[in-house]
């Protein structure tokens, strides 16, 4: 393991082609899943969901799915499949009472916060609450990258998959369970190469 900030964030790279022999432990992949879920979310409602995908029974069945990305699918210790939650806020009295049990929040606090989260998520339009279930999955998508390779492991995004297809295929309701991303993890056998980037000047306007 390592806590090198440099190493992990700034010299991360995708990797597509990992060591087979290489299999994380369910435990291993809790804690780096739990750990991801330190990521930031909208009212902390938390609304990523995982399905590891790691048997060769399983792996057939996505490969189907993910178009041009069989090498990870082939090699990796595991595909994770991340979705957003359309109904996240169904947990929101769950969350909200383990932080007045932590002692982060005020049981006043928590009925008046809930008693205007709740109505407003259930208000909001399919496209709005698509948009905040992605990015917040996302945010958690990159947390289990870097936390990956904090742990000596690499990964790969990947949006290129039938996404009208992926919940459904893993016993998900597709209209509540949203695909946002699958990660491809395991050992790396390549090195990856160090792609560019455009200039933080081109990219920025100060006002």
């Amino acid at each position: 393991m390592t806590n090198d900030f440099a190493e992990i964030a700034l010299n991360r790279k995708s990797i597509r082609v990992y060591d087979e022999s290489v299999k994380i432990s369910h435990k291993e992949m809790l804690e780096m899943i739990q750990e991801s879920t330190k990521a930031p979310s909208s009212v902390n409602m938390q609304p990523w969901r995982f399905v590891v995908v790691e048997s060769e029974a399983e792996k057939a069945r996505l490969k189907p799915l993910i178009r041009f990305n069989t090498r990870q699918n082939n090699t990796s210790s595991a595909m994770i499949l991340i979705f957003g939650d359309m109904e996240c806020y169904r947990y929101g009295e769950e969350i909200y009472a383990q932080a007045v049990e932590a002692g982060k929040m005020s049981p006043e606090v928590r009925d008046e916060q809930l008693a205007a989260i709740i109505p407003y998520y259930k208000n909001l339009s399919k496209q709005e609450m698509n948009d905040v279930v992605k990015i917040d999955s996302s945010l958690a998508a990159m947390q289990f990258m870097l936390v990956a390779r904090s742990r000596g492991y690499d990964t790969n995004p990947i949006g290129g998959f039938e996404a009208d297809q992926l919940a459904e295929t893993f016993g998900l309701d597709k209209d509540r369970y949203v695909p946002v991303m699958i990660l491809s993890v395991g050992k790396a056998v390549e090195t990856g190469y160090q792609s560019v980037r455009l200039d933080a000047e081109q990219l920025t306007t100060f006002k």
